[in-house]
């Protein structure tokens, strides 16, 4: 038997410790729908908590909310209603429909680069010279033709009222640019940021969590005036280095990535501004932060045919997955006024900002965009698939103190004598000072230890007869399995300061020798 691999484990894991599952299971399950969980939605709501205090307070970056269904001549401004659209293929056999340009990355040894140039007649000769045939049942596709990917919709009862699940949060920002800048005294440059659902009609998702059809999307749109475009930051990371394959190499056929610092980048131009090297480089200390080494992380440069329409430079951020290989986690695109342009055009409203100038008085102009984007739930993912280790056969998802859900698990060392009353009081103050905790007195010590673990619960309190005599517990580290004793009192203090990162484990008490 094929022995299982790391997403094989982690699904398993996911579904029965309740981080993920395929939503509607019930009714036989809809392939890019996914459920989180009670661990999953609390892992998420952490990234994005960590997300906020990495990039949006640190910048000054402002955060909105739009709709999820936009009008059609909002999609229509923006370039999405004529460029989302992607190769289909359907099998004559089975009438399973999929991705035309997947199946020749998947079965016939294409890369996204290849199938990129292809065109629909051309991707049709590559599938039958390939010998592809269907991964459900091995019979034979139609021809291809083009699948619209935005969900569509009608908005009220009026048929011609079309409208369409947003596939970015990116043009919410950009059509309330207006009242944005307003409200931001007319500050430039102006980061705005959007954390929410989007939607895109995959046509064959089989990906589980790293491509979905309704996924969480953080963009991030940074305003600038064109000219000056300088990054006031980036003494802060210029030094830093990155694994970049520059669309030069990439044409060349090489697939290593280069390392240059952010400076040496930008001097040599392979990446434009200084702004979106900023962000790049910013992406990467993230990712390390949710436990990716550097060297499983890289940058590759979007071809000219491979960019979004509105992208004059874009970079995507990858990370090696055990299952798919070098994955992407965000993308980084230097946008122009591409955008503001075509909803300036479309709408007739006047998106422009103002600056003051030493000649004229003042003139306006419509700002430049650099941005940054992410996949939530890819990160989610990520982030479990690296936490994921094994000591002694034991399950341990070593999830950083931030990230973990359930912060702390309390365990009376037995179900008698007075431990579990003493325990549960132990349990409700944690509660009380605001803490995720869970109680749990099934089983062994040892069985309540190993289930902790295995969803990265990073501490074990554990109330025992010595509490009873001197109103001390144990706490048990993850990671390290070793033990110390704290005062109950003491514990609010305590673990505060550790969970912010202000002490280590051996700060939480006396170390209990073994």
């Amino acid at each position: 038997m094929k022995p299982k691999d790391k997403y094989e484990i982690i699904s398993e894991m996911a579904k029965r410790r309740g981080y993920f599952w395929p939503s509607y299971e019930i009714y036989g399950g809809v392939s890019g729908f996914l459920t989180f969980g009670p661990l999953g939605s609390l892992l998420k709501r952490r990234l994005e908590d960590k997300f906020r205090r990495f990039y949006i307070r640190p910048l000054g970056i402002l955060e909105i909310e739009t709709s999820i269904i936009m009008p059609g001549k909002v999609l229509e401004a923006s370039g999405h209603v004529e460029s989302f659209k992607e190769p289909t293929v359907e099998c004559l056999k089975c009438q399973h429909k999929f991705r035309a340009d997947h199946l020749l990355q998947e079965f016939g040894e294409m890369s996204d680069t290849e199938t990129e140039k292809l065109t629909l007649q051309a991707v049709v000769e590559e599938i039958k010279n390939r010998n592809i045939h269907c991964p459900e049942c091995g019979g034979d596709f139609s021809k291809a033709e083009q699948f619209m990917t935005m969900f569509t919709t009608t908005i009220g009862p009026y048929s011609d009222s079309v409208g369409y699940g947003r596939p970015e949060a990116a043009q919410g920002i950009f059509v309330e640019f207006k009242r944005i800048h307003e409200s931001a005294r007319g500050k430039l440059p102006l980061g705005v940021v959007q954390i929410g659902h989007a939607l895109r009609n995959e046509i064959s998702p089989r990906q589980g969590p790293v491509r979905l059809r309704e996924f969480t999307i953080i963009d991030i749109e940074f305003f600038l005036d064109p000219e000056n475009t300088k990054c006031e930051r980036l003494h802060e990371v210029e030094n830093d280095t990155l694994r970049l394959i520059t669309a030069e190499n990439k044409l060349n056929g090489v697939t290593e990535p280069i390392e240059v610092t952010v400076k040496e980048a930008l001097n040599k131009g392979i990446i434009k501004k200084e702004w979106q090297a900023y962000f790049m480089a910013l992406a990467k200390r993230f990712l390390v932060e949710l436990g990716v080494p550097e060297d499983k992380q890289r940058f590759i440069e979007k071809l000219e045919w491979e960019r979004a329409h509105y992208s004059v430079q874009g970079f995507d951020q990858e990370v090696y997955l055990e299952r798919w290989g070098w994955t992407e986690v965000s993308g980084h695109n230097y946008r122009t006024d591409y955008d503001l342009s075509r909803h300036m055009k479309f709408s007739g409203v006047d998106l422009t900002a103002f600056k003051e100038t030493e000649n004229e008085g003042g003139k306006r102009f419509i700002p430049h965009v650099v941005e940054p984007s992410f996949g939530l739930d890819r990160l989610v993912y990520v982030a479990l698939e690296y936490a994921y280790t094994k000591k002694k056969k034991r399950t341990l998802l070593s999830l950083s103190r931030e990230l973990a859900p359930l912060q702390m698990g309390v365990f009376p060392l037995v179900s008698k004598d007075g431990l579990p009353e003493k325990a549960k009081e132990v349990y409700q103050m944690l509660i009380n000072e605001g803490f995720t905790v869970e109680w749990d007195e099934s089983g062994s010590i040892g069985r309540r230890y190993a289930r902790a673990d295995e969803v990265g619960t990073p501490l074990g309190v554990t109330v025992d007869y010595q509490t009873l005599e001197d109103g001390t517990v144990t706490l048990r580290d993850r990671d390290t399995w070793k033990q110390v004793r704290s005062k109950i009192e003491n514990l609010p203090e305590l673990l505060h300061d550790y969970f912010r990162n202000k002490i280590d484990f051996e700060g939480l008490g006396q170390l209990v020798e073994r």
